[in-house]
């Protein structure tokens, strides 16, 4: 499973109702996944998004639909994704328990 917090979710609500998606009503929603890159070899992808793929896995979490891939999934497994704020903006914060190591900046991570 991948984990949503309750502020991480309120964010995506607020960034989803900001570009006129209702979540509660739409098929939209949270994408998360990996792609190779980054200064530790896999980047993490956040998106908003029409609807799942035919594959996806998707959760519901505190309203907000989460979709990942069959192939992210098995990086992704087991995360929590929080929102944090801060004197320089803030942004998601991933706690991946298959990480082996992360970049400075958190945006990616090595398995």
């Amino acid at each position: 499973m991948i984990g949503l917090t309750p502020h991480a979710a309120d964010k995506a609500m607020s960034m989803m109702l900001e570009n006129d998606i209702d979540p509660a009503t739409s098929a939209h929603g949270l994408r998360v996944g990996v792609k190779a890159g980054g200064c530790s070899g896999l980047n993490y992808i956040l998106e908003i998004v029409e609807e799942p793929s035919e594959n996806d896995r998707v959760f519901d979490l505190h309203g907000v639909r989460v979709f990942c891939d069959p192939r992210s999934y098995l990086y992704l497994s087991g995360t929590e994704i929080d929102f944090e704020s801060n004197m320089m903006g803030g942004g998601f914060k991933f706690t991946n328990p298959n990480a082996k190591r992360s970049c400075g900046c958190g945006t990616s991570f090595a398995v």
